[in-house]
């Protein structure tokens, strides 16, 4: 691992932020949690690469609330392409 943060998928709708802290936080110290409501998944901070890697080991496949946690190193968001970043055209003045 190159980063203490850690993607958590799989997760039940009905799993809270403090389930997740207090099951990785019995892996080291959790610096931040982030689970949207309604979503399926999680991103999870660890103070450090080793707890990520103890944490990630550790509770790969474990089920919480009924669903097997999918567990992996968070990247960075993909660049975004397409949509409306072109110029600007008026579609009812054609000149």
């Amino acid at each position: 691992m190159t980063n203490p943060k850690i993607f958590v998928g799989n997760v039940a709708y009905v799993t809270t932020k403090e389930t997740l802290m207090a099951e990785f936080g019995a892996y080291g110290t959790v610096v931040d949690c982030y689970k949207p409501e309604q979503k399926g998944f999680a991103f999870i901070t660890m103070s450090s690469i080793e707890e990520a890697e103890k944490a990630l080991e550790a509770l790969q496949g474990k089920e919480v609330d009924g669903r097997p946690l999918k567990l992996d190193e968070a990247r960075p968001p993909k660049p975004r392409t397409g949509g409306f970043s072109g110029s600007r055209r008026s579609f009812g003045d054609e000149e």
